[in-house]
């Protein structure tokens, strides 16, 4: 595919795809892949969003990883070339996102600046600053080994990953220092994406077992805190198993666990 013209983005959905393919736009014409066209009678219709594992190129979208190409339409029912596209893959180490909420290990500070490990190939950094409320007089209190939730405000190829704890008004909305208790673990990053999914069954059929607080990070780490230790590892247990188990088992064991 890749030494070819490319093939068309939405005859694709669904199948593998590998690096170097090119998955053509609606808008482009396979005669024309040197060139975008520039005119707004031949710009595609729909805003075009271009998620993981591909990346824009002269001809449309070219893939950069192996894996099931996916697509979600927009949601004002755009035509075909609006939405999303992005490559479902089995990865195993974290490769930073800018937007992407995850949980990091401050390992270290270093001037004003603290150094966290997000699990990727290298540490990110996050400025004392970046917290809500602030300033060079009132600084957050964050320890060595302490667990920060925040979001990533540059990631690329390039450059050190930088995080931040602030939106984009200058609150917190969540993010910061996690709390002392509770039980951190790593899954994988498609176990991660399932639960993130809105309205996901596994996260709903758990809280009606037990309440807990549940923190999940892009980059494949979950924190965990019930009201006991045990309850705690219940869940935990739970989630790591619901990878590797169908939605029937997963009812089966909790209603085990529900009638104990």
């Amino acid at each position: 595919m890749a030494g070819g013209g490319g093939a068309p983005a939405e005859s694709r959905v669904g199948q593998v795809v590998l690096p170097g393919d090119v998955l053509l736009l609606p808008a482009y014409d396979e005669q024309d892949t040197e060139r975008l066209p520039l005119g707004t009678s031949a710009a595609p219709r729909g805003r075009l969003l271009c998620g993981p594992g591909l990346r824009r190129c002269a001809g449309g979208l070219l893939v950069t990883k192996c894996g099931l190409l996916r697509h979600r339409r927009a949601g004002d029912g755009a035509a075909a070339a609006g939405g999303a596209y992005w490559v479902d893959s089995q990865q195993k180490r974290y490769v930073p996102v800018k937007g992407d909420h995850v949980i990091g290990i401050v390992t270290g500070k270093v001037g004003d600046v603290f150094r966290l490990d997000v699990g990727g190939s290298e540490q990110a950094s996050l400025s004392y600053l970046a917290f809500e409320g602030a300033t060079k007089r009132n600084r957050p209190n964050v320890q060595v080994g302490d667990l920060i939730y925040g979001q990533f405000l540059v990631a690329n190829k390039d450059m050190e990953p930088e995080m931040v704890c602030i939106d984009s008004s200058g609150r917190a909305s969540g993010m910061g220092v996690i709390g002392q208790d509770g039980f951190l673990f790593k899954v994988s990053l498609g176990l991660i994406r399932k639960l993130l999914a809105p309205k996901c069954e596994i996260i709903q059929e758990l809280s009606q077992l037990y309440p807990f607080e549940l923190v999940l990070g892009m980059n494949g780490r979950i924190w965990v805190k019930a009201k006991t230790v045990q309850q705690t590892l219940i869940i935990v247990n739970i989630l790591e198993a619901c990878e590797y188990m169908t939605a029937e088992q997963r009812k089966q064991a909790l209603a085990k666990l529900s009638g104990n």
